[in-house]
């Protein structure tokens, strides 16, 4: 697995020097869904990573948000589960809040993920039963003992839109940061106690982070309480999640929870 972490932390870092080139300079901007716009950086990334990923290992499986589904992948073992600029409003708005997110799947079980933020550099990887890290430094998930001193990173969007509002004396502070998978770095470096959505995510958002905080010895589930399976026909996860230590995880949900 070291050699497969090492080929996608460099190739992480590949695509993200490809997006920095379309940061806050000109680019084509398209709409593919109601308020999901993708740009031109967002292909250019997926290409990039693709190409080197299953050029090295053609055998695996291939889900990314970029490219057409093909349920050949449902049939193999191991599958690469990529979002190649999860984040893509922030990286329109000039908000650092983007990253590039590769996850490898066995058996429907994320055992690779890494995270890179190719404006601040940050990368967050985790290989299962290796651990977590921050840019080489071992991590871990945090909790405070009440929710009342807990900091949960929830979406700006979801914010906005008054989601949160039933939460705002419940938790210390409700901080809204930008991409799904960079609130799963940032929570399982200790940056926050909770990553939760009271949305759904599609696979490509979440595979990478959930590796990542397994391994920071935390827990990623659905507000149903489950944890996921990957490489599903269906890759939308709903009705949303909850991330961070695993007491952290269990008072949240009792919380927001059905």
């Amino acid at each position: 697995m070291i050699k497969e972490l090492t080929l996608v932390k460099d190739t992480a870092i590949e695509a993200g020097n490809l997006i920095l080139n379309y940061y806050k300079a000109d680019y084509e901007i398209r709409d593919k869904g109601y308020h999901n716009p993708v740009t031109t950086a967002d292909h250019a990334s997926d290409a990039c990573i693709k190409k080197i990923l299953t050029e090295s290992f053609p055998e695996y499986g291939w889900l990314s948000e970029e490219t057409v589904d093909s349920k050949v992948r449902l049939k193999k073992d191991r599958v690469w589960v990529v979002d190649p600029l999860d984040g893509t409003k922030e990286f329109i708005e000039g908000v650092p809040h983007f990253v590039v997110s590769i996850a490898l799947v066995e058996m429907g079980k994320p055992i690779l993920g890494v995270l890179y933020n190719p404006v601040t550099t940050e990368m967050f990887s985790a290989v299962q039963g290796l651990g977590a890290n921050l840019d080489d430094k071992s991590i871990q998930c945090v909790s405070k003992k009440e929710t009342k001193d807990m900091i949960i990173l929830n979406s700006r969007s979801e914010k906005k839109k008054g989601l949160w509002d039933p939460y705002l004396d419940t938790f210390a502070e409700l901080r809204a940061i930008g991409s799904v998978a960079y609130k799963l770095g940032l929570t399982a470096a200790g940056k926050a106690d909770v990553f939760a959505s009271l949305r759904p995510k599609n696979e490509w958002d979440i595979c990478a982070g959930d590796c990542i905080i397994n391994e920071a010895g935390g827990k990623l589930i659905d507000l149903n309480g489950k944890r996921r399976n990957y490489n599903q026909n269906e890759t939308l996860i709903a009705p949303g999640l909850i991330a961070g230590d695993v007491d952290a995880v269990d008072k949240t949900f009792s919380i927001i929870g059905p």
